[in-house]
């Protein structure tokens, strides 16, 4: 009896022991991070009997078991960290695409509005209403120039506060993951399965705001570390994420780790992930790009089109004026520079503007450009104003005296969009026709006529008052009889004084003479509106082989291509991550039909281990009725 009574007692406490489990697992069903729990039984060693043989004791339990993979836990963390990385680079980039994409927001609309009003010019250029539309399509042009430059400005300022916010949220999760961690280590085996599944559900959060990987430790601990394996979590210890001031640009925000042990470190862009790492790829591989690129347009477009402005002469017979003004090149110090040196920037051939940010170098004796990537670029130069450094197109001199290691951040285009605007808005300034005017001599045997005229120094230019040019044989010809000079087919004549500059189209023949005069005040010419009407079309990008047209689109393509191509490896991660989580669903998930299953056969089990005690105590009772009479 007293064998029954243990048998059945061992019993009934082991079968509770069991529906409490399975109770809390349908209580948890829908609890994120649970991991359904079961209770190992074991059958207690039996007791040899007089006479040979054993009987049972019952039973215990033998464990509380939480079914959980590690290597699917270990896939979950890979997982998590790339969905948060595409999630934040997809809805980023998506919203760079719109900006540009968008006809209301986008340069298509007012670009092409400004060149069909140039073409208007060209085709009347005597028309006030004409020149007024252009200048009116110009000031919408910059508008929309300066406006996506504000919006682009914007997006990154979000990305600074996202950076924030997320760091703020990692901050938090790391130390809750010490704790736990300091809790499972001092509770050793008897760590209980709720506080594992609340350290490893903030690992995952973790992972998904900056990607991680994770070493379990002997004490039972969980150590996590950045991809680039830079600690975040040791044992009982947490790091600490913040923001570091860019030492080129200080209204950027870089990401440092503070493991405790002194001035925190800079991580590398690409030794994070998660949701932070998909905000700082963003920020490097789409927004700077872009930005850089549609100031490298509008720098282009500016200066391609001032240059056709200086070349012709306006309504008042003046030699036209830049009709855009924009900001130079941006060049910053590092904040850890030692020596003096400072630049005066300029555009020196917008044909050779890259777009790309560069950083330059003094070792000591010389200076060395390179790109973010570290591949170098051709800087020539001795940096004087007589011999400015030029690199990319960017002209560069230097004042003040610079220390070995000084460096400096180059950007060549970043501001142009943004500081883009009218210098005039009167129309008669518009210098719709060309510099001069020629006739050829009546005696002139070639084919030879003057294709077109422009002014190459405009203080030269204020002197001129006509020219003579006398061709001597085919490739010699003299200007007011000065000379000879040598001429070649398809090479610009030009001025010896340096005020303008022609060519010509045909063939000249010996003694073939051309007469150069003024272009009158309120002149109907219409050969300078032209030049500058087909700019869009010209070849002005990538040293003369892409025109700003193809250019504007080529920017609107790869903004879109860029969201196109983070969106579908959001799409593919997704069901990546799905087919993780199935799978742990399918160890660790609570499956209710299979609890009820589990609930009735344990309330069976328990009322029979019941009926056990309830047996051994009738027989007790028997036998206690017995033994008193």
């Amino acid at each position: 009896m007293t064998g029954m009574l243990s048998t059945g007692s061992s019993a009934l406490l082991a079968f509770q022991r069991a529906l409490g489990t399975i109770s809390h697992n349908v209580a948890n069903s829908t609890t994120e991070g649970y991991s359904r729990q079961r209770v190992d039984m074991a059958a207690r060693a039996g007791t040899p009997q007089a006479g040979g043989g054993y009987i049972g004791q019952g039973v215990d339990v033998a464990r509380l078991q939480r079914l959980a993979d590690g290597l699917v836990f270990g896939r979950q963390i890979d997982s998590s960290g790339e969905v948060g990385r595409l999630a934040s680079l997809s809805s980023m980039a998506t919203r760079v695409d719109s900006l540009f994409s968008d006809g209301s927001t986008g340069l298509s609309q007012p670009f092409n509005a400004f060149f069909n009003a140039s073409r208007g010019v060209a085709a009347d250029p005597t028309s006030t209403t004409a020149r007024s539309a252009l200048l009116a399509a110009a000031q919408a042009l910059t508008t929309r120039w300066n406006s996506l430059d504000t919006q682009l400005s914007t997006i990154e300022a979000e990305t600074n506060a996202s950076l924030t916010g997320k760091i703020g949220d990692a901050n938090q999760l790391m130390r809750e993951i010490a704790d736990l961690n300091k809790a499972i280590a001092a509770s050793g085996p008897s760590a209980t399965p709720d506080m594992l599944d609340a350290r490893d559900l903030r690992v995952g959060k973790l992972a998904n705001l900056t990607g991680a990987s994770v070493i379990k430790a002997d004490d039972g601990s969980l150590n996590v570390f950045t991809l680039g394996g830079q600690p975040l979590v040791l044992g009982a210890k947490a790091s600490t994420l913040t923001t570091l001031q860019d030492p080129y640009q200080p209204d950027r925000m870089q990401l440092g780790l503070d493991t405790g042990n002194g001035t925190p470190v800079r991580l590398a862009d690409s030794n994070v992930s998660g949701s932070l790492g998909g905000l700082l790829e963003f920020r490097g591989r789409v927004l700077d790009p872009a930005r850089n690129e549609l100031g490298r347009l509008a720098t282009v477009f500016a200066t391609e089109f001032n240059a056709a402005q200086r070349a012709g002469v306006d309504y008042n017979g003046d030699v036209g004026a830049d009709l855009f003004i924009f900001a130079p090149p941006r060049i910053a110090g590092n904040a850890a520079n030692t020596g003096s040196a400072a630049f005066q920037t300029g555009i020196a051939d917008a044909g050779a503007l890259k777009g790309q940010d560069l950083t330059l170098r003094f070792d000591g004796s010389s200076w060395a450009a390179q790109r973010s990537d570290g591949a170098p670029v051709a800087m020539t130069g001795s940096g004087t104003a007589a011999d400015p450094f030029v690199v990319d197109g960017v002209s560069l001199v230097m004042s003040g005296s610079a220390a070995a290691g000084d460096r400096f951040a180059l950007r060549p285009t970043a501001d142009a969009a943004g500081s883009l605007k009218l210098a005039f808005n009167d129309p008669a300034k518009i210098a719709a026709a060309g510099a001069m005017t020629s006739t050829s001599d009546l005696g002139n045997l070639g084919n030879a006529r003057v294709a077109s005229t422009s002014v190459t120094s405009a203080a030269a230019f204020a002197g001129f008052n006509g020219a003579t040019i006398e061709f001597l044989d085919s490739t010699q010809y003299t200007v007011d009889g000065a000379g000879p000079f040598t001429w070649t087919p398809g090479s610009p004549i030009n001025d010896p004084d340096g005020a303008w500059s022609i060519t010509l189209a045909g063939t000249p023949s010996p003694g073939d003479g051309f007469t150069l005069g003024r272009t009158p005040a309120r002149s109907s010419s219409n050969a300078n509106a032209l030049a500058f009407s087909g700019l869009d079309t010209a070849g002005t990008l990538n040293g003369g082989t892409v025109s700003l047209t193809v250019g504007l689109s080529e920017l609107v393509a790869k903004a879109g291509v860029e969201a196109r191509h983070a969106s579908l490896g959001l799409e593919a991660q997704q069901a990546i991550d799905a087919q993780v989580t199935a799978e742990r669903e399918s160890v660790s998930g609570v499956n209710l039909d299979e609890e009820a299953t589990n609930l009735m056969k344990y309330q069976q089990a328990y009322q029979a281990a019941a009926q056990v005690l309830k047996t051994a105590d009738t027989l007790f009772q028997t036998l206690l009725v017995s033994v008193s009479r």
